[in-house]
């Protein structure tokens, strides 16, 4: 019997058991929550900008707002006592709120301390690497491949660090992925209908992937505004696989049909959708706009460099709908306001842990997070010979052999894009350089590696993308396939050694002057 158009054109992926993908990746996933949540509250410390996130979180449970801090509130929130923290007046945050209400909830469940405050990170970490499992899986057709990419995430010191703490990245890094992998599920769903014939008999208006996606892009602008270039970028490929797709199928004149066909209802599920949730995602400030107003409309343009007050300033309140659109037009005011601070008001500010992004790829600045040094020996457990010390230690470094192995995987996902016409390499190129190059236009202001972690899921998608080609397509024993075997079997041994090397400067470890210096590999690393 010879096979249908769908059976022709349907992924591979879908023919292998879905009980054991499923199966292996919540075992990934359950495995990675239980590193990340392993002494989840040391240090107990308000560690980096875990000092805004985790107070801004708990005055959003409590009061619907980011309001401002009174002095010494993390000596007081360390000592236990959670009273009495905030002022009257809010507080210019700088970041969207979606990050500090998914932080919140852990904080709801676990109280108002380290562990509270960083559980979110844990979960959503280990979401991530299931999440990873899935996306690969998809991408390759290989369930082992799928895994793998899990497992490689999961093995990495960046993503193993921010699972840890109560930062933005790892809630930021969680949703972009989410949201490219539902625009590569829509790539498939809509040419399964183009197969069956939907295409040319109906507008394909509704498109569930792409509302999906566009929910988790919404969610990511909602954590940090840089998730907007990816959605561009992504959203821009969902219209360029719409056309190819209906080019394979034979339609005529594929590029104006994609236009006219998919171009705008694409547009309204994936960007519409994301404006409306992102929207969505500001309900706690619109609800208080009126305290925002009071305190920022005449004062805080002047502290950023702003030229005007808000037009709302002068305005009596308004009633029902009117109260509507005068707290969107204060909340674009207060937007307009953080933009300039992070465009020109930081461009003077510096940080010891500032690094250009052309450096990132090739970790050539990590970020100390938390340091205890010079432990005397016989001082918590130090074993130190005489005239040394001993060192705990929390560095967002990443794994080295998954980051260095990434960039030269990455080389060959561009080449096999451009010479080969592979979109499974051009997803890989095209995460990378809407999450990394964006960068670039910044580097005047201090920004830091860990931004980089949006970036390390396409890493990790064009290594394993490598493996597959070298283990190749064959089920028969071949030398080619047993290379390859060899070499992807090599490489996870030695990204697994190098997690288990570098774990303790990732955990706050206790070791020995001479142990933290053999894992200092470069001079920059300190």
């Amino acid at each position: 019997m010879n096979p249908t158009a769908t059976e022709r054109n349907r992924p591979r992926w879908r023919s292998e058991d879905p009980l054991v993908g499923w199966a292996g990746a919540l075992c990934l996933a359950a495995l990675a929550f239980f590193l990340r949540r392993w002494h989840l509250g040391t240090p107990h410390a308000f560690s980096f900008d875990e000092t805004y996130y985790a107070k801004d979180a708990w005055s959003l449970l409590n009061h619907g707002y980011v309001r401002q801090y009174v002095e010494d509130a993390d000596k007081t929130i360390l000592n236990g006592d959670v009273t009495g923290l905030f002022q009257d007046g809010p507080s210019m945050i700088v970041h969207p709120e979606v990050g500090k209400w998914v932080i919140a909830g852990g904080i709801e469940l676990f109280g108002m301390d380290p562990t509270g405050w960083r559980t979110a990170s844990a979960v959503v970490g280990a979401l991530m690497v299931l999440l990873m499992c899935r996306f690969a899986r998809r991408v390759t057709g290989s369930t082992v491949l799928g895994l793998l990419a899990g497992l490689l995430l999961s093995l990495d010191g960046l993503q193993l660090v921010l699972s840890r703490l109560a930062l933005l990245d790892i809630f930021l890094a969680f949703f972009t992925l989410c949201g490219v992998h539902c625009v590569v599920a829509d790539r498939q769903w809509l040419r399964d209908r183009l197969a069956a014939g939907d295409g040319r008999r109906l507008l394909l208006w509704w498109r569930p992937w792409l509302v999906a996606g566009g929910v988790s892009f919404g969610l990511a602008c909602g954590t940090k505004w840089s998730a907007v270039y990816a959605l561009a970028v992504f959203g821009l490929l969902a219209w360029l696989w719409s056309a190819g797709a209906r080019r394979a199928f034979g339609q005529r004149r594929p590029l104006l049909r994609s236009v006219v066909l998919d171009g705008v209802p694409a547009f309204v599920a994936l960007v519409g959708v994301a404006l409306a949730t992102y929207v969505a995602s500001w309900t706690g400030w619109l609800v208080h706009a009126d305290v925002y107003e009071e305190a920022f409309s005449n004062t805080q343009y002047t502290s950023y460099g702003g030229d005007d007050p808000w037009p709302t300033a002068g305005e009596p309140d308004a009633d029902g709908l009117g109260e509507v659109t005068q707290s969107l037009r204060s909340l674009w005011s207060y937007h307009q306001d953080v933009y300039t601070f992070h465009s020109h008001f930081l461009d003077d500010s510096t940080h010891i842990y500032a690094s250009k992004p052309a450096t990132w790829l090739v970790i050539g600045r990590p970020v100390g997070v938390d340091a205890q040094t010079d432990i005397q020996p016989g001082s918590q457990s130090c074993d130190a010979p005489a005239g040394s010390t001993c060192i705990r230690q929390v560095l967002l470094l990443g794994n080295p052999v998954i980051w260095w192995g990434g960039c030269l995987a990455m080389v060959a996902s561009l080449l096999l894009w451009i010479g080969a016409r592979d979109w499974r390499h051009g997803v890989a190129v095209a995460g990378l350089a809407s999450t990394w190059l964006p960068w670039f236009a910044y580097d005047d202001r201090p920004i830091f590696f860990f931004y980089a972690i949006t970036s390390l899921p396409f890493l990790v998608l064009s290594v394993v993308l490598a493996m597959g080609h070298l283990i190749g397509t064959s089920d028969v024993p071949t030398p080619r396939r047993t290379f390859g075997v060899v070499v992807a079997g090599s490489y996870t041994v030695l990204a697994l050694i190098a997690f288990a090397w570098f774990w303790p400067i990732w955990t706050d470890v206790l070791l020995t002057k001479s142990e933290w210096d053999a894992r200092i590999w470069f001079q920059r690393w300190i």
